[in-house]
C-alpha cells in the first residue's frame, strides 16, 4: 500500500476529529451536567474507558502534564457518569455539524460509513487502550454523528500506536510536546496553557532533546531533529498501513475525499482561530 495515501488520510481523519475540541456546544453540554473547565474535555474524551482513576487518563492521554489532569478530574465521575458524557459529546458533535452546515450528502456519509467500518471492523485493537474503548461505543443513531464516531476509532488507533512509538524511541511526554512545537505542528502559548507544563519542566525537555541533537538550546528544530521527528510519524504510518488493507489505497483515499467539507466546514466557520 502507498504510505502517502495512508499518511494522507489518517491526516484527513484528525482533521474532523479535533472538532469536538474547539467548538462552543462542548463547554455548553458538559456544563449542563456540571462539569466545567478542562474536566469536560478530559472527562468526555476518557468516558469511553469508564470512571477510570487520574493515572489511567494520564497514560492514555500523553503530552499532558499530571498537574493538567489532577487539577481537572477530580469529582468528574461524581458529577457526570461516563456514560452522561459520552452522550453529552455525541450531540456536541450533533450541534455543531449542524450549526455549520457541513456539505456531506445522506449518500456520502452512507459511502463514507461502508469504507471505514470495514476498516475499524477488522482491526487488531491489542495494546490500543483508547481505540479499543471507543470502539465498544454504541454508535448513536444520527448517521453523520456515527460516521464521526468511527473516525474517532481511527484516530485514536493511530495515537495510540504514535504513544509506543514515542516511549520506545524514549520521547517523553513534554518532549513530545516541544517537538510539536518545534515543527510549527502546535502554537507554543496553547501547547503551555493547555498541557501545564511548566517553565522549569519545559526547560528541562529542551535539554534533554538538545543533549541529542534534536533541538538547539532556544528549542529550535534542528536539521537531526527534523529527521527523527520524521522518522517516527512514517514508523507511525508504516504500522498504520495493515488496518486499510480491506478497503486498499483507493478507499483509504476516498475516505479521505468524502469527509473532507466537513473539516472545511469547520474551518470556514472559524472554529480553529486558536491555532492561527
Amino acid at each position: 500500500m502507498d504510505r502517502s495515501i495512508i499518511h494522507d488520510a489518517h491526516m484527513a481523519i484528525n482533521l474532523v476529529h479535533r472538532l469536538v475540541y474547539f467548538v462552543p456546544e462542548a463547554a455548553e453540554e458538559y456544563a449542563s451536567l456540571g462539569v466545567t473547565g478542562r474536566g469536560g474535555y478530559f472527562g468526555s474524551r476518557a468516558a469511553p474507558m469508564g470512571p477510570v482513576p487520574d493515572e489511567v487518563v494520564l497514560a492514555t492521554f500523553y503530552n499532558f502534564s499530571p498537574r493538567a489532569i489532577t487539577s481537572a478530574m477530580p469529582g468528574v465521575w461524581n458529577t457526570a457518569s461516563p456514560e452522561s458524557l459520552q452522550a453529552a459529546r455525541f450531540r456536541v458533535v450533533h450541534r455543531a455539524l449542524e450549526r455549520v452546515g457541513a456539505d456531506v450528502s445522506s449518500g456520502q456519509i452512507a459511502e463514507a460509513r461502508s469504507l471505514v467500518d470495514l476498516v475499524v471492523g477488522g482491526l487488531d485493537l491489542a495494546g490500543k487502550a483508547l481505540a479499543a474503548a471507543n470502539a465498544g461505543v454504541a454508535l448513536p443513531d444520527d448517521p453523520l454523528v456515527g460516521l464521526w464516531q468511527q473516525l474517532t476509532v481511527l484516530r485514536e488507533w493511530r495515537g495510540d500506536v504514535h504513544i509506543a512509538l514515542l516511549v520506545v524511541n524514549e520521547v517523553g511526554p513534554c518532549d513530545c510536546l516541544v517537538l510539536q512545537v518545534g515543527t510549527g505542528r502546535f502554537p507554543l502559548g496553547l501547547a503551555q496553557a493547555s498541557r501545564q507544563w511548566d517553565q522549569q519542566e519545559w526547560a528541562a525537555a529542551i535539554g534533554r532533546l538538545a543533549g541529542r541533537g534534536w533541538v538547539d538550546a532556544a528549542g529550535a528544530m534542528t536539521p537531526a531533529g527534523v529527521e527523527e521527528r520524521e522518522r517516527i510519524e512514517a514508523e507511525t504510518d508504516r504500522l498504520c498501513t495493515p488496518m486499510w488493507r480491506p478497503v486498499g489505497d483507493r478507499g483509504a483515499a476516498r475516505l479521505a475525499e468524502l469527509i473532507a467539507p466537513i473539516h472545511a466546514a469547520m474551518e470556514a466557520a472559524g472554529t480553529y482561530a486558536a491555532l492561527a
